[in-house]
């Protein structure tokens, strides 16, 4: 067998990357059966730990499912248009911090609807209106959507999890300019329901309800998630 010269890792990196490309281009559709092992290690001039590697990390980023005695198959197609913004390597991380936020974020947002006082909600609610004139300006907006997750943490008044929002800034952009760049791409609707989602989140702070702000924010994040991932 052929060795490309690639430590184990980087080829694995590039069965995953081969793989994928052919999910999200739909030359694979879902419900598809990929190839055996066997083959795709002969297609990808590798070994079969390697393929079995890649399809691990392709099984944890739920596009593809075993299924026992029958092989592995295609479980979900992410959105086609996300590898114009991103290389296909990151959306495993961008689907990981989504997990994370969609916890951490709702037990902030819960946390606000109780502690919140009018400075909070003052600012929360600036945020929300600046986000919307950046979306009636068909801005990105990346910043003005951190700002407004940023808030929420704050009308938390617990600085653990400012803390927490704030170290994984960078990381919580990298996700919002790919969602907020595929939105530009997609119908007025899809961006519409995004900033209701935003809207659902304040209006239970408001209202001082810790349970739905809780799932406003979690349904928010996994619709995200949904948006993206298909899942």
């Amino acid at each position: 067998m052929k060795d490309d010269g690639l430590p184990g890792q980087g080829r694995a990196d590039r069965v995953y990357r081969g793989l994928l490309a052919r999910i999200v281009e739909g030359e694979l559709q879902e419900g598809d059966r990929l190839a055996t092992e066997q083959a795709l290690a002969q297609t990808y001039q590798t070994s079969r730990p390697t393929v079995r590697e890649a399809l691990s990390r392709l099984r944890a980023d739920g596009i593809v499912t075993s299924r026992q005695g029958s092989g592995t198959f295609v479980a979900r197609r992410p959105d086609p248009d996300m590898p114009r913004f991103i290389p296909l390597e990151s959306l495993s991380d961008v689907r990981r911090c989504l997990e994370f936020r969609a916890v951490v974020e709702a037990g902030a947002a819960a946390l606000a609807a109780e502690m919140a006082e009018e400075a909070d909600l003052l600012r929360l609610r600036g945020a929300l209106v600046r986000l919307e004139q950046a979306v009636a300006a068909r801005a990105i907006g990346v910043d003005e959507d951190f700002d407004f997750h940023l808030a929420v943490a704050q009308a938390s008044r617990n600085p653990f999890f400012v803390s927490v929002i704030t170290h994984v800034r960078s990381h919580m952009e990298f996700g919002m300019n790919l969602l907020r760049n595929l939105s530009l791409v997609k119908t007025a609707e899809r961006i519409e329901r995004v900033q209701s989602e935003h809207g659902a989140v304040l209006s239970a702070i408001e209202a001082r309800d810790p349970p739905a702000a809780h799932e406003a924010m979690r349904r928010h994040l996994l619709n995200t998630r949904q948006r993206m991932f298909g899942d």
